[in-house]
């Protein structure tokens, strides 16, 4: 298992989530990012998830 991180910013910057979870590899990890971010409802925020060697796997902006 890899740590991914899952980042979402307001508008402005502000940093609103910034959490770190496991996955087997990118496509996995693509999938629960997304997930997290729906039942946060921060979908439509900005946000980013980066793999451990710092690939991004989603992003929006």
């Amino acid at each position: 298992m890899k740590t991914y991180k899952l980042t979402a910013f307001e508008a402005n910057g502000e940093k609103i989530l910034d959490e770190a979870f496991q996955a087997e590899d990118d496509t996995e990890a693509k999938g629960i990012g997304e997930r997290m971010l729906k039942e946060k409802q921060l979908d439509e925020k900005t946000h980013r998830c980066s793999s451990p060697a710092g690939k991004l796997v989603l992003f929006h902006r």
